[in-house]
């Protein structure tokens, strides 16, 4: 697996334990560390989100 796709489903994980947190308890994670909606918090999320596509990729790779 290449660093890239390590990277990828690292933040993928990261956001969905956030969104766990936020449907079972009603509790952010980002946005506690981070502050609500900051330019760092949108970063993540961002990064989160596009790692989210990235993913799908891995979906399909054949190793």
């Amino acid at each position: 697996m290449k660093i890239i796709d390590r990277i990828a489903l690292v933040l993928v994980i990261i956001g969905a334990i956030n969104w766990g947190l936020i449907g079972l308890f009603n509790f952010n994670l980002v946005e506690m560390i981070f502050g609500n909606m900051t330019v760092i918090s949108r970063i993540i999320y961002a990064l989160v989100g596009i790692s989210g596509v990235w993913a799908i990729k891995l979906l399909f790779d054949e190793n």
